[in-house]
């Protein structure tokens, strides 16, 4: 069967473009190689627990041992279910600051300036505080305010406002800077995902979704895509498409497809003996992410976490809040309280996000400690270093190497000494010292520079926001037009994360379905010219 629309990825960007295909009188065919999300801890906020690291909702990948983290080689999550990430992520709502999309626009990108994607953010948009010059109601995408309290979170915010950053109420106004609460992705204290908001309330009946669909390769004829080459049950398929092929899989599956496809590194391709389509240097190049840098301290006196979770009592007392009001502690983001500030004062905008946690923990995955702490987290919003995605063989099923590069760069490794002496200048306020906090991580007791570097190398880990690897641009240097288009073949779009030119200040969510959402215009008016 022939299709108008190819999508590949049921994700954050791919659930978007179904819907607004498919209600546009399109038959689309969209391809997800996980399951369906009907897995409770799916739509349990602190599910994530269990999805991230879980082979039946993560595609389990791996970094290389990074040489700027001593070594370490991180967990890299990336959802492998329908919604994505969305499915297994923090479900924070953050856009990002203005001066991120005119950054866009002024590297040439016309359209993508924060006045272009401001109406695209509040398209889906449904805000518990209703409609505004700022946001939106009555779309798909819900945005809740969180559903519990921490009096230790309350006093990290009085220190921070000591410290010298405002309150604020939202940090989605195109700056971001001061403390508050989160927004979140919820509804009533479930998780909302792209795929309930989109794909389940999609109109087009020429719609069909497909999992356990493992993409192998886009079909190219005479210089054009016209459908992929995928897996269903083990056995081959081949699927068509008349208008467009859409990869929407992701900074780490886009790259990866489009190289087994015959687009990306002439030398790496060859190397794999896979025929070279098109010799681009920039597919899988130019990798971003945020790093934080777990600070924590062990607190005296103080209600978190750590303590109510490690008695029969709490977990059953936490179990029933949940189940009577949809409220409590397994109705939590990863990460409550928030922050953002400038790592030296001459910054135009903030380069520095702070997620606080009523918690402390050895790793993620490991249990919580038997004390009270509290961590702060602190990651460079805008960091220096580049990274890679590159295939590992000709075979669709083996995992890429994922190579950040983190720390690599002198100003990166400055930003992460600075960052530290910050989160402890806020935790050393009155408002936190009535705790006694005693710093655990990474604890140790110098200030010098270079001691402060190596530490963040031994304490940082993703905040799993990997961008940039398909990236637009106005000239041919980069993967892609500003239309979303690859060069060089006709009939093939990247819409998702990894088209931004440059990583946005803040979690990437949000702003991947703004680019579905404009993407989406895109290609109707393409398809109507």
């Amino acid at each position: 069967m022939d299709w108008d629309y190819i999508i590949v990825g049921a994700g954050s960007a791919g659930c978007v473009l179904a819907k607004r295909l498919s209600e546009a009188g399109h038959k689309v065919l969209i391809l997800e190689a996980g399951g369906k999300d009907n897995y409770h801890w799916v739509h349990i906020p602190m599910g994530y627990l269990y999805c991230i690291g879980n082979p039946r909702t993560d595609w389990m990948y791996r970094t290389v041992e990074e040489t700027g983290l001593n070594g370490r080689s991180l967990i890299y999550p990336r959802g492998k279910v329908l919604g994505g990430c969305s499915s297994i992520n923090g479900m924070l709502y953050l856009r990002g600051q203005a001066a991120d999309y005119d950054g866009w626009r002024q590297m040439g990108n016309t359209g993508w300036g924060w006045d272009d994607v401001l109406p695209y953010f509040l398209k889906s948009e449904d805000y518990v505080d209703g409609a505004s010059d700022l946001h939106g109601a009555g779309g798909e995408w819900r945005v809740e305010n969180q559903r519990l309290h921490w009096d230790v979170l309350d006093h990290w915010a009085d220190a921070a406002q000591a410290w010298g950053l405002p309150l604020v109420n939202d940090f989605n106004t195109g700056n971001n800077e001061g403390v508050g609460y989160f927004r979140v992705n919820q509804r009533g204290g479930w998780r909302m995902n792209t795929a309930k908001a989109f794909l389940r309330t999609s109109s087009g009946k020429g719609l069909k979704v497909e999992t356990g669909a493992h993409t192998r390769r886009v079909l190219v004829e005479d210089g054009r895509a016209v459908g992929v080459e995928y897996d269903r049950g083990g056995e081959p398929v081949t699927a068509r498409a008349r208008c467009e092929v859409i990869l929407s899989a992701g900074a780490i599956g886009s790259p990866q497809i489009l190289q087994l496809s015959g687009f990306g590194p002439g030398a790496l391709l060859n190397e794999h003996g896979i025929d070279v389509q098109r010799d681009m240097a920039g597919i899988g190049a130019n990798l971003q992410d945020h790093l934080q840098l777990r600070c924590a301290w062990r607190l005296t006196r103080a209600k978190t976490l750590n303590t109510m979770a490690n008695s029969l009592f709490g977990k059953a007392k936490i179990g029933l809040e949940y189940l009577l009001t949809r409220s409590g502690p397994m109705s939590m983001s990863p990460s409550q309280l928030g922050a953002f500030s400038k790592s030296r004062p001459d910054l135009a905008t903030p380069d520095l996000e702070y997620h606080v946690q009523p918690l402390s923990l050895e790793a993620f995955g490991k249990p919580l400690h038997d004390f009270p702490a509290l961590t702060a987290s602190v990651c460079n919003l805008r960091p220096e270093s580049r990274g890679t995605v590159q295939i590992t063989s000709a075979d669709p099923h083996d995992a890429p190497r994922i190579a950040p590069n983190y720390l690599s760069t002198e100003g990166d490794r400055k930003v992460a000494a600075d960052a530290i002496r910050q989160a402890r200048s806020i935790m050393a306020q009155a408002p936190m010292q009535r705790y006694l906090p005693d710093e655990m991580m990474p604890g140790i007791k110098s200030d010098d520079d270079a001691d402060l570097m190596r530490a963040a190398g031994d304490v940082g880990t993703t905040i799993f926001h990997p961008v940039s690897t398909v990236s637009m641009g106005a000239n041919d240097a980069a993967p892609v037009d500003p239309q979303l288009r690859l060069r060089g073949v006709s009939g093939l779009r990247v819409v998702d994360a990894s088209v931004m030119p440059k990583i946005t200040s803040g979690n990437t969510n949000s702003p991947t379905i703004m680019i579905a959402e404009k993407a989406a215009d895109m290609i109707l008016a393409d398809a109507r010219a």
